[in-house]
């Protein structure tokens, strides 16, 4: 482990049998009223812009219609899908990412990593309309949202995705989800599509906005714990080789494990 990372590993909230984020939930977080069901595993992708003087990232605000989340500030992303497991990618996910992405699966699969981070991919290409990876081609491209994908003459590089949290949705939740939050640089934007966004579509706003003053956004609760610890990753260089958190919650306690 690096200077810095080991620097940013003793900055981040440390591993705990019950985390101190569950004091600041809203009481409509704290609801617990409707009928249980098993998270659906999701990934969501940060996209960070390091090139001016301060980190910027991407943040979406959610339509006000809907019944998940409405008007939140969001990162882009959503529920992995079957052609997600069988998209192909120009390389490879990092071998400390792909192993941490394996860890505490209630069923662990060889593809289940790589397949997480290609979701966020075409997650972020279908709400934003930005298409991320290189110019190029793979020899497996599913029908439907990936060959629109693949039609830019892009293709997706996983070489420098990075793993920063995982969290689950609590039990009794209206809807729950096994969400994996990655992050990936803005210089792997290789394509715009526009009209993309609009008032009517599940994200009515993009923004850029500076790391500090993205926690003043109206955000849900998660949205701003992986925020914090993404500002101890950006502190340590973004070294992959320190543990990620994995928030959970268990008998109405907060649990934060390290992975």
């Amino acid at each position: 482990m690096t200077d810095k990372a080991a620097e940013a590993s003793q900055n981040a909230p440390q591993a705990s049998k019950e985390h101190s984020h569950a004091k600041f939930m809203t009481e409509h977080d704290r609801e617990r009223k409707w009928p249980n069901v098993r998270p659906k595993l999701a990934a969501t992708l940060i996209l960070l812009d390091r090139a001016g003087p301060v980190p910027k990232v991407l943040m979406g605000k959610r339509h006000a219609g809907h019944k998940f989340m409405a008007g939140k500030f969001v990162f882009p992303g959503g529920r992995i899908e079957a052609s997600d497991r069988k998209m192909s990618a120009l390389a490879p996910l990092p071998s400390v990412v792909e192993e941490k992405l394996g860890k505490r699966r209630v069923k662990p699969s060889k593809t289940l990593p790589r397949a997480l981070a290609l979701a966020a991919m075409r997650e972020v290409f279908e709400e934003t309309g930005l298409v991320l990876g290189r110019r190029g081609a793979v020899e497996r491209v599913p029908d439907g949202d990936w060959a629109d994908f693949a039609a830019h003459g892009v293709a997706p590089d996983l070489s420098e995705v990075h793993f920063i949290a995982r969290a689950i949705t609590p039990p009794k939740r209206p809807k729950r989800f096994d969400t994996t939050f990655l992050c990936l640089d803005a210089k792997w934007i290789a394509h715009r599509v526009e009209g993309v966004v609009t008032p009517d579509t599940e994200l009515v706003e993009l923004v850029w906005v500076p790391l500090k003053e993205a926690q003043e956004l109206d955000l849900p609760h998660i949205t701003s714990v992986v925020l914090k610890e993404l500002e101890g990753r950006i502190a340590g260089g973004m070294a992959d080789d320190v543990p990620t958190p994995f928030y959970y919650e268990k008998q109405r306690v907060w649990f934060r494990e390290e992975l």
